[in-house]
């Protein structure tokens, strides 16, 4: 007898065809993604290459990495502005982590559902305040403050080793690295709370039952069962937010100060890599206009690499996970 009916069709239904062309398409597509991202960044790096080439043809290798920078002579070193843009960011990290872990995991691990929903909400809506906004009250508000305190620290550290030549010698008018990574703090806490919030938010809760069950207080199961699933991703959002205040241009141009110097003292004024190139680029041309594109390049390379490093230790974290 001849079979009739839906067992004598062999093979894949039109759904089934539709349905793999889609998923093909989709694949195209996020691949083409991809490769035009990388695209795009390796177009990014040669055309800032080609602009800065005569940067790096006068002045050399002692030139760009020497702390004079004077138009006026034609010597453009950039050690100033990369010592100026890593210090301000070191400063806001050390300053931002602490403050963003502990509101994570007081969000996530103490406070009531109806109690977090609302803070959570403020915390998102600092995090898209323009740069500017954060750059003017540091610079109207916050370093006219902070000058008297900064006076009243360098007196009381006068002769100290090692806390005078930190904060010794304040600023004149507030402006300094440290105002510079208050202001940047301040920006990329919120970045890096919810980012560190939405990771320590996935812990099983089955893991954190556990560890009640076992006799854990609530900082004991933190630290044994919150802390080690999510220190990966919690250390890849402590990154970017290092990548993001590294980045900023008008906040630090606005409270950091203007002086090219590599000082110890983190009550003088600086420099960094975005201020310069924000404050200068305009009037700049033949040499320093090159010089300044290839400042760009050097935050651009520092900014892969920081990317980078967060990538590979989420991966690692990741897969110690797993094999656990």
């Amino acid at each position: 007898m001849t079979q009739t009916g839906p067992a004598a069709t062999a093979g894949p239904s039109p759904l089934t065809e539709r349905r793999g062309f889609g998923d093909r398409g989709f694949q195209a597509l996020a691949l083409i993604a991809g490769l035009l991202v990388l695209v795009v960044l390796v177009l990014i790096a040669v055309s800032t290459a080609q602009q800065s080439v005569s940067w790096f043809s006068t002045s050399g290798l002692n030139g760009i990495f020497s702390t004079h920078w004077d138009p006026a002579s034609n010597r453009f070193g950039a050690m100033a502005f990369v010592y100026g843009t890593v210090i301000s960011s070191v400063i806001a990290i050390i300053i931002a982590v602490p403050i963003s872990i502990g509101v994570s995991l007081l969000l996530t691990q103490v406070v009531p559902g109806k109690i977090a929903r609302p803070i959570v909400y403020v915390i998102d809506l600092l995090a898209v305040v323009p740069s500017v906004v954060w750059g003017l009250w540091g610079i109207l508000v916050l370093a006219p403050w902070l000058q008297g305190i900064y006076g009243s620290i360098s007196s009381g550290v006068n002769g100290i080793p090692v806390l005078d030549s930190l904060f010794g010698g304040p600023s004149t008018d507030g402006s300094s690295f440290f105002t510079a990574g208050i202001v940047l703090a301040i920006m990329v806490t919120p970045i890096i709370t919810s980012l560190a919030r939405e990771v320590i938010a996935t812990v099983p809760a089955i893991d954190k039952e556990g560890a009640y069950a076992l006799g854990a207080t609530r900082w004991e199961m933190i630290r044994g069962a919150v802390w080690p699933h999510s220190q990966g991703g919690v250390v890849g959002a402590v990154l970017v937010g290092f990548g993001r205040a590294m980045g900023e241009t008008m906040a630090a141009a606005l409270v950091i100060g203007a002086s090219a110097q590599v000082t110890s003292h983190l009550f003088y004024t600086g420099y960094s890599i975005p201020a310069v190139i924000a404050n200068q680029f305009g009037e700049a041309a033949g040499t320093m206009r090159s010089a300044l594109i290839g400042l760009g390049l050097f935050l651009f390379a520092i900014t892969i690499v920081i990317n980078l490093v967060a990538r590979g230790i989420v991966e690692r974290s990741a897969r110690r996970a797993r094999g656990a």
